[in-house]
């Protein structure tokens, strides 16, 4: 048995016919990851006090919550298709189908909680209760 055709080991295909799609984007993930956890920890350690006026002050700007909604759907997207990947490898019965469709439906649904609760408190940082 040979390993398929000569084009077709450069360009990186598989059986599947998508080669390292998947890869690149688990790993372009896990650098925009990787970034914006670094911004994440460097604001947070810059902020003179860690309560809630602080930091609701500091999500109000829009140079602190849009990157944290992209930090969301980073970590989100990266969760999702890494987890996608173990059941897919992994489970070969008909539970997979079942498996795919509630991680699916989680991650969404955290994520958009997520995403969510960071613009609640942003459009309403400084309004009285």
């Amino acid at each position: 048995m040979g390993n398929g055709t000569e084009l077709g080991r450069v360009r990186g295909l598989g059986s599947a016919h998508e080669g390292a799609h998947g890869w690149w984007h688990h790993k372009i993930s896990a650098g925009s990851n990787l970034a914006l956890v670094l911004w994440f920890m460097l604001s947070i350690a810059l902020l003179p006090a860690y309560d809630y006026a602080t930091i609701s002050a500091w999500l109000a700007q829009p140079l602190a919550a849009v990157p944290l909604i992209l930090l969301v759907f980073s970590v989100f997207y990266h969760f999702h298709h890494g987890l996608t990947v173990v059941i897919e490898d992994y489970q070969h019965d008909h539970t997979r189908f079942v498996l795919l469709l509630l991680l699916k439906y989680f991650t969404i649904a955290t994520a958009t909680l997520a995403i969510f609760s960071i613009l609640k408190i942003a459009f309403t940082a400084g309004a009285t209760l």
